[in-house]
């Protein structure tokens, strides 16, 4: 069993080998899911991680097309 203690803001420390199992890293939301009066923590996924490899791209395209495409929509947007 794994213990924590509870500080007086109401903070609780994940204990390391429970994050690592859960992949819970600096950052990341986590959800407490009370039932039955027991509280369960959760990894709330994050949303494009998630949905990574969800959508399939009709072409593919270069790292530098992205950058060039990424730096004219800046400036148009500078420019408004």
């Amino acid at each position: 069993m794994l213990t924590s203690s509870v500080t007086t803001k109401g903070q609780v420390t994940i204990p390391a080998e429970l994050r690592e199992k859960l992949g819970i890293k600096p950052g990341d939301r986590v959800n407490f899911v009370e039932t039955a009066g027991k509280v369960e923590i959760q990894r709330q996924e994050n949303r494009v991680a998630a949905a990574f490899g969800v959508f399939k791209a009709r072409k593919s395209v270069s790292l530098k097309q992205m950058e060039e495409t990424i730096a004219g929509k800046r400036k148009q947007r500078a420019g408004r």
